[in-house]
């Protein structure tokens, strides 16, 4: 079984899934579990996000910069799984920002995170 994750994030927000954006069962109930603690505000952050830097792909390259949240490919430490890109982005953006709010605010000014 396939599952488009993008509407996870954000129930109310359908987006056409790619095959990017799927994941398989067991994937997806990860990332519903590393997501759980989100308010419905961070998740619809955290979707805007990953809808700028990747269009919800999680194979996406840019340099240096891998998956869905255009992670430096050293923060996710050869585990480019689905489930890994989640936790590390969530990581990533309670240390430097605080909030996945704060981190789309500073996005908006900056156009990357």
């Amino acid at each position: 079984m396939v599952t488009d994750v993008t509407s996870s994030l954000v129930p109310e927000q359908t987006t056409t899934a790619q095959a990017s954006t799927r994941v398989s069962a067991s994937q997806a109930k990860k990332i519903a579990k590393i997501n759980a603690g989100l308010s419905k505000k961070q998740k619809a952050a955290k979707n805007w996000v990953a809808k700028r830097e990747s269009s919800f792909n999680y194979s996406a390259r840019n340099g240096r910069c891998y998956g869905r949240y255009q992670l430096l490919k050293s923060y996710l430490h050869g585990d480019y799984s689905p489930a890994n890109q989640e936790k590390t982005a969530n990581k990533y953006v309670n240390n430097r920002y605080g909030s996945w709010t704060k981190a789309k605010r500073f996005w908006q000014s900056h156009h990357w995170y």
